[in-house]
């Protein structure tokens, strides 16, 4: 039984600007039971940077939690062992070098014909016509799903998050992301059913060739999927909106006296696409 201090929230309220809630949170309650959502929240930084890696306390196995539930049991659900044998079997996907040698240019060659596309327009919707298919497209590649249009990668991905983060239990967004996760297992047995090429990259292929179960490959592409669209989408539209936003910054970085790197990261400091990190309390912890 948890001794933290009850912090009762507005869902409602909280869904539509959590911000005040977080900075109220942060100052007064950093941890607190937030009965709505049956949970402890935890607020600073610094508290998170410090715990998360206390993994025999703050397990990352959730078999009650709705991750788990509803995508399976993927990687980022396992401690110790469990997690390094699929993390090492998907290394090969995500390493820097194949990042560089592969994927860059795909991510490149991608985003162009997005931009050719946009062009006769002559103007876009930052989030929804720039990064959702860019994001899309290359999770695509990165996946392996390329029987998959980016309309649905960009569905599916939203659709998990959705469920994922259902803490107060709506049945629709939960059938919603039944029928997103059924979805991709459709697109991945469409897949599988054709040879993997031995130069394949993929995350499919590379974890087909480490003799991974189905079921564990199936997971693992839904865990991609569900971070590796929204997180970059957010963030690639925010980072353009803050440019535009702040002449100084657009003049400093067509001058070069800024990389684009110190931009996403400053962006990603300031407004992190990633809300929350659920763990489970597998033992009494004293802080």
């Amino acid at each position: 039984m948890s001794n933290a201090p009850i912090y009762e929230i507005d869902v409602a309220e909280f869904r539509n600007d959590p911000y005040p809630t977080l900075q109220y949170m942060r100052s007064h309650t950093p941890i607190a039971y937030v009965p709505t959502l049956d949970a402890i929240l935890i607020t600073k930084r610094n508290d998170i940077f410090k715990l998360e890696k206390i993994t025999n306390v703050f397990s990352s196995v959730q078999p009650d939690g709705l991750i788990t539930k509803l995508m399976g049991q993927n990687m980022m659900r396992k401690d110790g062992h469990a997690h390094q044998i699929e993390r090492k079997a998907i290394f090969s996907t995500v390493s820097p070098k194949t990042v560089r040698d592969i994927w860059e240019a795909k991510f490149k060659e991608s985003t162009k014909q997005v931009l050719n596309n946009l062009a006769p327009s002559g103007c876009a919707d930052i989030t929804k016509d720039f990064a959702m298919p860019v994001c899309a497209e290359a999770l695509k590649a990165l996946t392996g799903l390329t029987n998959m249009s980016w309309q649905e990668m960009d569905r599916v991905s939203q659709g998990m998050i959705d469920g994922c983060a259902n803490y107060t239990g709506d049945l629709q967004v939960e059938a919603n992301c039944n029928d997103c996760t059924s979805s991709i297992d459709a697109h991945i047995s469409e897949r599988l059913s054709r040879a993997v090429d031995s130069n394949d990259n993929s995350l499919i292929a590379v974890q087909k060739r480490a003799g991974l179960s189905d079921a564990q490959l199936r997971v693992n592409v839904k865990l991609a999927i569900s971070g590796g669209q929204n997180e970059p989408r957010d963030a690639i539209a925010g980072i353009i909106w803050a440019v535009l936003q702040n002449s100084n910054i657009l003049r400093d970085l067509k001058a070069g006296n800024l990389i684009y790197l110190q931009v996403f990261e400053e962006f990603t400091r300031w407004i992190s696409p990633i809300g929350m990190s659920p763990r489970r309390v597998a033992k009494r912890y004293v802080h």
